[in-house]
């Protein structure tokens, strides 16, 4: 088999997913270079050279990188923050190896407002209505709340308060979930005003997919449709999360989507997509992932939440270990520019994520739930690592935010670890995850129980069919 050297650029579960698709290519001998933020008991495993890089920064990867490109043939990075510093802008000036992941510029989610102009002005029609505050546009307090509190009775304070870029503030607050009044909305509005521009967007009703192509700088390979679950607790109740599990079915569009649906996002992303890269001196720059869309699907055409720049977490890891074809192949793909499509498996995969009492609040608001005697301990993974005696490849275990310390995994503050079920349906495939689930002890962690329940997708056919009958 031919050898191949593959730096990958790590933070959690959606890096163990790449890693694991790496090294299960059936037509290359993988050897992997990872820099992790942490050590990660799956990463170090399959690393042939691992090293802890907490901050990420993108010269100590370059470091890494020289030290090591005689053996590396190409790099992916899946985190934001490296791809935002421009990871990829620097690891090819400096060591010449491919790096699969959008360039600086083409980040655009460093910037909301970069975000909402572009689609503006190619996409309108799927871009909720929104203004732009700018700190230097304002002499003083007064004139800004004036001018936020009318756009407010232009939205009938359905609003979404964006800062444009992270900030210290309060990040994003929505209208119903974190305010229920101006006064309140303003307060957030101003928390993050202090450190920069903020943008303020209506809040749209319906129900979210995320949809995710692969990009050679030439072509946009669309994936099939996930549903991330945000909210921390059972039936969506509690704070936004990074999410705390995802779905994918069988098809390529979600349960509660008609086909009209899918092809409306197919439409709009290849649109953007189209005018987008042409205006780049370079469209080899847009390589990897540079559209991960949330869209909302609405009683009208689907809406467009928000973009990254990168493959999702968690929905990524409900498609790589079902692609068809040899993801490392895919990768070379993306380099050449030849990569016109990727085939997926026709089967449904659910990832559950299991999490520390402080994610999500959950010690705040079930206290007498947290199982304190077991905060702090190590993690068991064996008896979910030992079900793939009885799934085989129908299940996998992705350590995310873990540990390897003297031997024992032990669990941070993120998301500690996904556990991935596949199966010919969504209730198979959900049965597995939350079987792998459940198996993992110690840690004190905690998982929502209805990720892709037919309960769930129940509720989320019925909300979308009345919103379009009352249109």
């Amino acid at each position: 088999m031919e050898k191949v050297g593959v730096l990958v650029v790590a933070y959690g579960a959606r890096e163990t997913a790449i890693v694991d698709a790496l090294a299960r290519s059936p037509n290359y001998n993988v050897k992997l270079y990872i820099a992790d933020k942490q050590l990660n008991p799956f990463n170090a495993e399959k690393a042939a050279k691992h090293v802890v890089v907490p901050d990420l920064g993108i010269e100590k990867i370059c470091s890494f990188a020289e030290a090591n490109k005689s053996e590396i043939d190409f790099a992916i990075v899946g985190p934001e923050k490296p791809i935002i510093d421009g990871v990829r802008d620097l690891l090819e000036k400096q060591t010449g190896i491919p790096v699969i992941c959008p360039k600086k510029d083409c980040a655009i989610e460093a910037s909301k407002v970069q975000q909402r102009l572009l689609f503006e002005e190619i996409v309108p029609e799927a871009n909720p209505r929104f203004r732009v505050f700018k700190p230097e546009d304002y002499a003083s307090v007064d004139a800004v709340k004036k001018d936020v509190f009318g756009w407010l009775r232009e939205l009938d304070n359905q609003a979404v308060v964006k800062p444009d870029k992270p900030t210290a503030g309060k990040g994003v607050g929505v209208w119903g979930d974190h305010f229920t009044t101006r006064e309140q909305l303003f307060e957030h509005f101003m928390s993050n005003f202090q450190y920069g521009t903020v943008i303020i967007e209506e809040k749209i009703d319906g129900e979210e997919s995320s949809f995710m192509a692969f990009c050679d700088g030439k072509h946009l390979a669309p994936l099939p449709d996930t549903r991330d679950h945000k909210r921390a607790f059972d039936d969506d109740k509690g704070p936004n999360t990074g999410g705390m599990g995802s779905y994918k079915n069988k098809i390529d569009q979600l349960p509660f989507m008609m086909k009209a649906d899918r092809e409306a996002e197919l439409a709009i992303a290849k649109k953007i997509f189209k005018e987008w890269t042409a205006k780049m001196p370079d469209p080899s720059a847009a390589r990897g992932v540079p559209l991960y869309l949330a869209f909302m699907h609405t009683r009208g055409s689907p809406k467009i939440l928000e973009n990254n720049s990168r493959p999702g977490d968690p929905e990524i890891i409900n498609i790589l270990p079902v692609l068809k074809d040899d993801f490392v192949d895919v990768c070379f793909r993306m380099i050449d520019g030849s990569l016109s499509r990727v085939e997926v498996q026709k089967v449904a995969t659910v990832l559950t994520y299991k999490v520390p009492p402080s994610y999500g609040g959950y010690a705040d608001v079930f206290p007498a739930k947290v199982n304190h005697a077991e905060v702090g301990m190590p993690v068991d993974l064996s008896k979910a690592y030992a079900l793939t005696s009885k799934y085989g490849d129908r299940i996998r275990v992705y350590p995310a935010s873990m540990e390897l310390r003297n031997g024992q995994v032990y669990a941070l503050k993120s998301r500690v670890v996904g556990v991935l079920g596949v199966g010919d349906s969504i209730e198979e495939a959900r049965k597995i995850s939350l079987e792998g689930i459940n198996a993992i002890r110690g840690g004190a962690l905690w998982n929502r129980t209805d990720i892709a329940s037919k309960q769930h997708i129940a509720k989320c056919v019925r909300h979308l069919k009345q919103l379009r009958a009352e249109a």
